[in-house]
């Protein structure tokens, strides 16, 4: 690039060549996908877990 560039060229390239807000957008991501997964875990097993809970609580005097 030249230095009769724009600013606002020279800006753009600039913000074009830096990787760190692409890096936090994919670990924000990433923190969802685990999030939902984990919801989605806990949704589906926590009647299972429960139940059995409850079973060997009832086991006990």
């Amino acid at each position: 690039m030249t230095s009769s560039a724009s600013p606002w060229r020279r800006l753009l390239h600039r913000f074009a060549q830096d990787c760190a807000g692409t890096t936090l957008l994919e670990y924000c991501l990433l923190a969802v996908l685990i999030t939902a997964l984990a919801i989605v875990a806990v949704s589906t097993l926590g009647g299972t877990v429960s139940t059995g809970f409850a079973r060997a609580d009832a086991g006990f005097p």
